[in-house]
């Protein structure tokens, strides 16, 4: 999509679409508001009202509530709210007049992010569509000129967040750890400051990477350990980013229920979120490194995959006896995290869709975020904030780490009671960072079925902006 800034009269907008915000004790501009049924406009939040004023486009204008209460997330839902009845109406290109704000440059970026990511379709596999418009081509920012930068790589992220959903909508039987390993080639091919290597399974087996080869075994997909490296320089730590790239998960052994188990193909959207985050820390020119480390495979039963009560060893040496092959997450992720670390990352934040459990605790609002450093964790929290990609802190105690023991191993990769399973998998994780800063986000309630009005109920890519956010306050 076409992003710009304009400034000018209302009057001047040449755009299919002219939308204007109110908030409630507001006026609306005089142009417009002399407009036939102006009077009837309502400012309640995300009520719509289409005017036609005389001399210029349709106009849209949109309820934003309560002024004290306007904040980035309101413009994202107001932007998305726009963009659909855009859709409706079959328009080409929209025009924001940027409401007032007590902070211009996040209300632009909040108006760009939300207007994108509600035009996201994915129809790929439709022969035929039912919708034969040509969809929102281009969106102008009515405001001032020094809101352009801000502007583009709002454009950026949001179109970084649309390709992570790209991937994980797209079927596991084309969505394999080879597709991923070959969107990371693609990635760094497209960028001077990346470099990626691709581990198989021959490299694996050599390292000693027991949990990746161990919940490979069962598939006739080659597992692949994917590292993408961005040097970007800067003073700041090196940023370790891995994330969950299980292609698909029948629970292997461990069979999961076969309702719903079509969703199993987002499994990797952990690992969607990091390559685009990736991607685009590399577009915006960010002043720091990142080691980004993706572990991917399927989680398949048959009669060569791992069974409940096997023993393996991971890469940092701990031995782990699996008592539930659909526990299998953490144990790819205990090699990656190692690895990284290894690597050269000083900061580790992994993103995963880890555990059922932290639905049942917080829904799809927050993601679950466990952490060893109360630093990072803020500076996690402060991201999801920034970009309304909430995490909410769970707690970490040695009692914990007691329910994961082994009892013929070091480690089990199920907790022995049915008690805090979120928590437990990431104490499990823990074991694998040595002592470097590390933050854990559980993101099994958040990476789909969210339904925000600018990503709807399937899938977000739920991650992306929260992490270029926070490489961005990281490289600062």
């Amino acid at each position: 999509m076409r992003v710009g800034v304009e400034q000018g009269e209302l009057k001047d907008v040449q755009a299919d679409l002219l939308v204007v915000g109110l908030a409630k004790g507001s006026e609306l501009p005089a142009a417009v508001g002399a407009a036939g049924g102006a009077g009837a406009a309502k400012a309640g939040f995300k009520k719509l009202s289409l005017l036609r004023p005389e001399g210029f486009p349709p106009t849209l204008v949109v309820g934003l509530g309560d002024r004290d209460e306007l904040d980035a997330e309101r413009l994202r839902v107001a932007a998305a709210l726009a963009a659909k009845e855009g859709k409706r109406l079959e328009v080409a290109s929209i025009a924001w007049a940027l409401p007032e704000s007590g902070d211009p440059t996040a209300a632009a970026m909040a108006l760009v992010t939300g207007t994108i990511l509600a035009a996201y379709r994915f129809d790929r596999f439709k022969s035929e569509t039912d919708d034969e418009a040509p969809g929102l081509e281009s969106l102008t920012i009515l405001g001032a000129a020094d809101l352009a930068d801000a502007v583009a790589a709002a454009r950026i992220v949001a179109e970084a967040q649309n390709r992570a959903r790209d991937l994980q909508n797209t079927p596991a039987n084309i969505a394999t750890p080879s597709f991923l390993a070959a969107r990371a080639e693609e990635i760094a091919a497209g960028f001077d400051s990346l470099s990626v290597e691709v581990l198989g399974r021959p490299e694996l087996e050599r390292k000693g990477m027991g949990g990746l080869l161990a919940v490979s075994q069962g598939s006739a997909e080659e597992p692949k350990m994917i590292v993408l490296r961005y040097s970007g320089g800067g003073s700041a730590p090196t940023l370790g980013l891995i994330g969950k790239g299980v292609t698909f998960d029948t629970g292997g052994i461990s069979l999961k229920p076969g309702l719903g188990m079509q969703e199993m193909k987002m499994d990797m959207s952990g690992a969607a979120a990091v390559l685009e985050t990736v991607a685009a820390i590399a577009e915006l020119d960010l002043p720091l490194d990142v080691v980004a480390v993706v572990p991917s495979t399927e989680n398949m039963p048959s009669g060569t995959a791992i069974k409940p009560g096997d023993v393996i060893t991971q890469y940092n040496g701990k031995t782990v006896e699996v008592n539930n092959t659909d526990a299998e997450g953490r144990l790819i992720l205990a090699d990656a995290l190692a690895y990284a670390a290894e690597l050269g990352a000083e900061r580790l934040v992994d993103i995963a869709t880890l555990t059922g459990a932290v639905e049942i605790a917080l829904g799809s609002t927050y993601a679950g975020l466990v952490a060893n450093d109360d630093d990072l964790a803020a500076a996690v929290t402060r991201a999801g904030e920034t970009t309304g990609e909430l995490a909410w802190r769970l707690p970490l105690h040695p009692e914990y780490k007691e329910l994961m023991k082994g009892t013929v191993a070091d480690l089990s990769n199920l907790g022995k009671k049915r008690k805090a399973g979120t928590i437990t998998a990431a104490s499990f994780l823990e074991e694998f960072v040595g002592e470097v800063p590390w933050a854990h986000l559980d993101i099994a309630g958040s990476a789909w079925e969210i339904g925000r009005e600018y990503v709807g109920n399937g899938a977000n890519g739920f991650g992306v902006r929260l992490l270029v956010e926070l490489a961005r306050q990281h490289a600062a």
